[in-house]
């Protein structure tokens, strides 16, 4: 005994419907083509029209080393900050990010031994 694809409930008809709420029995051409679709959709799209790209850690902490916490911060937060101010800045930018008071004992530049590019900073500071 044999029942019809109407009588069962299922249409072979194309509806938006079904589409959208992927209503299509599993290894059914639509089926394929819907999985195909999202994998075009997947691979091919171009990664910027998202603006999704990772931005970079500005502050890291590092870890303990001789009873001081040591945080990197990014060049581009302290590089036009004078000497003698980086500390305070570093002091600032911590507290903003973490919400914790630190006293920062010292700041040091990380260069580059080949090119003497600055990478960064190193702020050493205690609870």
């Amino acid at each position: 005994m044999s029942v019809s694809n109407q009588e069962a409930g299922v249409s072979n008809k194309f509806s938006w419907k079904r589409l959208i709420f992927w209503d299509f029995p599993r290894a059914s051409w639509q089926y394929d083509v819907v999985v195909g679709l999202i994998l075009v959709f997947i691979f091919a799209t171009p990664r910027g029209w998202f603006h999704d790209q990772q931005k970079e850690s500005t502050l890291v902490l590092l870890s303990s080393h001789n009873g001081f916490d040591q945080v990197f911060i990014a060049p581009d937060l302290l590089a036009n900050t004078p000497e003698r101010q980086r500390a305070a800045r570093a002091h600032d930018l911590i507290r903003r990010r973490t919400g914790k008071y630190r006293t920062v004992v010292r700041v040091e530049p990380i260069r580059d031994p080949a090119a003497q590019d600055l990478k960064g900073f190193i702020a050493y500071t205690t609870p």
